[in-house]
């Protein structure tokens, strides 16, 4: 499925900048840090918008609807400033290692919420793979005496959850131009945590640092964003949290390798634990005959089988393009994923 590389790459490019962070967090205050790490993916995918428009390439997605705007703006607030913030937080206090696998969570807990509030499927491979995930993570926090997150471990999980709400408020607006969204949440979420900081007495780092920050926020948080959001319109929140779990993976390897923290027995076991849930994750095949309902939208499309329709006078042929459709009912078995065109109960 298409889909599942921009997911992946997502995941990729959010796992690297994990110990990126933790680096960064010797010449930067935690909130000063989220603040540029989002600052940076809106500047640079707002400049990248403008210098597209300026060439005569105007976006073929859809554009932002008014009922998008609550679902966008908690999208923003949670996890635009209130999950780097934790996240960063809980770097100060801790090992980018254990850090980068505890963000494992996030994909458990996107699934969670994406089953238990807003109605998505997930069977007993999703349930059993959260498990295996979940069981890793408290490995982690086990000092031996029983399991005890610390501070540090705390702020990483409540990163988690505040992305996990994020990624299913983003699925309701999944629809629209990528770009923008990660455009439009970067800018608003790295002024509020600069401002924030900066009024708490945050001191700026300099210029060299403050690039180097602004340029892992743009690959790390937007263009990382931009996949995921793209990946969300076919896979759903529960499914591309799972390919997403990546990057924790990818993070932990990248702590050890770069920044030389040590590879424990617990980090390795909590970490092949972690391994085992999202392997299962990943190799899910959902297939059976479902009805879709007769449904009216608009985001970009290509003519397959979901999308045989006629065009007004005047709507581009080329494909893909965007225009607002209608979907008639129709009845067939394929595999699938909860996408914007299989949201239905089982």
């Amino acid at each position: 499925m298409r889909a599942i590389g921009p997911a992946l790459a997502a995941g990729l490019l959010f796992g690297l900048s994990t110990p990126a962070a933790k680096t960064l967090l010797s010449v930067a205050g935690p909130w000063m840090l989220a603040g540029l790490l989002y600052l940076g993916s809106g500047v640079g995918l707002g400049c990248f918008r403008l210098v597209r428009a300026l060439g005569g390439r105007v976006s073929r997605e859809a554009p932002l609807r008014r009922a998008d705007w609550p679902w966008l703006t908690g999208a923003i607030v949670i996890g635009g400033v209130v999950g780097p913030v934790l996240l960063m937080f809980g770097l100060a206090g801790g090992s980018a290692s254990e850090a980068s696998l505890l963000l494992n969570l996030e994909s458990v807990l996107t699934a969670a919420l994406a089953w238990l509030v807003f109605r998505e499927h997930v069977h007993a491979r999703i349930g059993t793979g959260m498990l295996l995930i979940t069981a890793g993570a408290l490995l982690l926090a086990w000092p031996g005496d029983g399991v005890r997150f610390d501070s540090g471990e705390l702020l990483v999980a409540g990163a988690c959850l505040a992305w996990a709400v994020d990624n299913n408020l983003t699925r309701k607006v999944s629809g629209g131009d990528p770009v923008l969204i990660a455009a439009l949440k970067g800018a608003v979420a790295g002024a509020v945590n600069l401002t924030i900081s900066s009024v708490t007495g945050a001191e700026f780092p300099g210029v060299v640092p403050a690039l180097g920050a602004l340029f892992v926020g743009l690959l790390g948080y937007g263009l990382s964003l931009v996949l995921f959001v793209r990946a969300l319109r076919e896979l759903a929140a529960a499914r591309t949290g799972a390919y997403f779990a990546v990057a924790p993976f990818a993070g932990a390897v990248a702590a050890v390798v770069a920044l030389g923290e040590p590879v424990t027995i617990q980090l390795a076991a909590g970490g092949a634990l972690m391994l085992a849930g999202v392997w299962l994750h990943v190799t899910e095949r959902h297939e059976h005959e479902h009805v879709h309902e007769a449904l009216e939208h608009d985001h970009l499309h290509r003519h397959d089988e979901h999308h045989q329709h006629t065009h007004a006078p005047g709507v581009s042929l080329t494909e893909p393009h965007t225009h607002a459709h209608v979907h008639g009912p129709l009845r067939h078995r394929h595999p699938h994923y909860p996408d914007l065109h299989h949201r239905h109960g089982h």
